[in-house]
């Protein structure tokens, strides 16, 4: 079933935005997977008769991004941990002169149920063009993306002299009622 014709506005209310990432180098071991949670962003998607008659614009406040889950690593994620996590990623992302990240369809394809959307995702003030896997079910709307963060002129993290680092691709998800 597709979504409703009409303008929807949505945000943390009305589902979930997550980032995942993993690790690489030869210290992962030590490092955690982590999944990160867009807390202030918000959205808009006009959705017409098909999908091309759609369109959808996000923009996510960088300084919401929170850590709510690390998984492997020799220890467990601390309070201390997030927020030193939390701070690397608004220094990498450049929060001070660019505080969001932003998303802008430029086409939306395919099938009412099950669809992509094009656009372009500005990060750190880079645009790059994007690629969204999207399906709707009634006013339930999933979908994901894969970011190449050093597509956007984003240097991955890295601790322990390059042998703990964050892998170059995340995965972006989200599930929302519209």
């Amino acid at each position: 079933m597709a979504l409703r014709e009409g303008t929807h506005e949505f945000g943390p209310d009305d589902g979930r935005l997550l980032i995942r990432t993993s690790r690489s180098g030869l210290g992962r071991r030590a490092g955690h997977d982590l999944t990160i949670e867009a807390t202030r962003w918000r959205g808009t998607a006009v959705v017409g008769g098909g999908p091309g008659d759609s369109s959808v614009e996000v923009a996510v406040d960088v300084a919401g991004l929170r850590v709510r889950e690390g998984t492997g690593g020799v220890l467990p994620l601390s309070d201390a941990d997030r927020e030193q996590i939390a701070a690397n990623m608004r220094e990498v992302l450049r929060a001070a002169e660019h505080p969001q990240i932003t998303f802008r369809s430029t086409r939306v394809g395919g099938a009412p149920e099950r669809f992509t959307v094009e656009g372009e995702l500005t990060v750190a003030g880079r645009t790059e063009p994007l690629t969204v896997t999207a399906a709707a079910d009634g006013d339930r709307l999933t979908g994901e993306t894969t970011v190449k963060q050093t597509r956007w002129g984003i240097k991955p993290y890295s601790a322990f002299f390059g042998a703990l680092k964050l892998a170059d691709e995340v995965r972006v998800s989200f599930d929302l009622t519209l």
